[in-house]
């Protein structure tokens, strides 16, 4: 039980077995622990229950849409949630934070910016993954709604009302279940990204990329990226060397090389995706050409 301001916490889940106990270990000091879980096939469930978490099944679309779900259909008992995912965790600074600035906030405010310490090979990738990278995951229930956004969402959306900072970082361990792991989920996310970038070009906001927001620079930055040459030799340089990803020693080359191929995987999928759409067929057989190989309008099945 907490001994600060009431604080809800949902994790979303799916087969997480083998990585949720760290998670959940880590939210001992929160009041409620809810496990939204897609359908787990293996022990996420029975793990769950271990740590005393309340579960609710729901079919994964997509991060935002199963958060703003949780919220509005989870009936959480607290004001203010935190929202987690299986391969994150709290830290006691981080849980303190989090419980003071919801008992310190404002009527007007209605969620809370915060960051998260990337680790690989038990390493904190400080330079390399840009931080601190703010995204909203503190939120006053029935006040803000999450907003989807390439295979992810927008780190901070719009809200009507104010958003504070809580600077204490939590941990976020994207390789905990092995880089097999890591590279076949950013495959998908590639594919979902070139998809998305094939419905339109992205609107870049040129005052963006000199915005006092961190949040509006880096899309700002990420926008511009996409109408670059070689965009993946531009991102490794931009990680590595512009934000100076070399002081992370071995994991921080690893991490840049890793983060340069996904963005190769974008770059070849998107090609792949715009030759079929406008491949010339003979015109006896372009009808069915055209309706055989026109990729679907529909947004990729969503995977997490």
């Amino acid at each position: 039980m907490s001994l600060g301001h009431p604080i809800s916490v949902v994790v979303l889940a799916k087969n997480e077995a083998s990585i949720l106990g760290t998670c959940l270990a880590s939210l001992r000091w929160a009041d409620e622990v809810v496990v939204v879980d897609d359908q787990s096939t293996d022990n996420t469930v029975a793990v769950a229950e271990q740590f005393g978490a309340r579960i609710v099944q729901h079919s994964f679309e997509s991060f935002a849409t199963q958060r703003n779900w949780a919220l509005a259909n989870a009936e959480l008992q607290n004001e203010w949630v935190l929202m987690l995912d299986a391969d994150e965790a709290s830290t006691p600074a981080f849980a303190q934070q989090v419980q003071r600035s919801a008992a310190r906030a404002t009527s007007q405010t209605v969620a809370f910016r915060t960051c998260r310490k990337t680790m690989f090979a038990g390493r904190w990738l400080r330079y390399s993954d840009g931080f601190p990278v703010w995204i909203m995951r503190v939120v006053r229930n029935g006040f803000v709604q999450f907003t989807d956004q390439g295979h992810g969402e927008v780190p901070v959306p719009k809200v009507n009302g104010t958003i504070g900072v809580i600077p204490e970082a939590f941990i976020h361990a994207p390789f905990s279940r092995g880089l097999g792991d890591w590279w076949g989920r950013h495959i998908r996310y590639a594919e979902r990204e070139a998809w998305l970038e094939c419905q339109k070009e992205a609107n870049l906001n040129w005052r963006q990329l000199v915005s006092q927001d961190a949040s509006q620079r880096r899309a700002a930055v990420r926008s511009l990226s996409r109408r670059l040459p070689f965009r993946s030799g531009a991102r490794f340089f931009y990680q590595y060397i512009i934000k100076r990803g070399f002081l992370d020693g071995t994991a921080g080359l690893q991490f840049c090389r890793m983060m340069a191929c996904y963005e190769q995987m974008i770059v070849t999928k998107k090609w792949e995706r715009l030759r079929t759409q406008t491949r010339i067929a003979t015109p006896a057989t372009q009808t069915v050409a055209m309706r055989k190989e026109r990729p679907s309008a529909k947004w990729p099945t969503a995977t997490r």
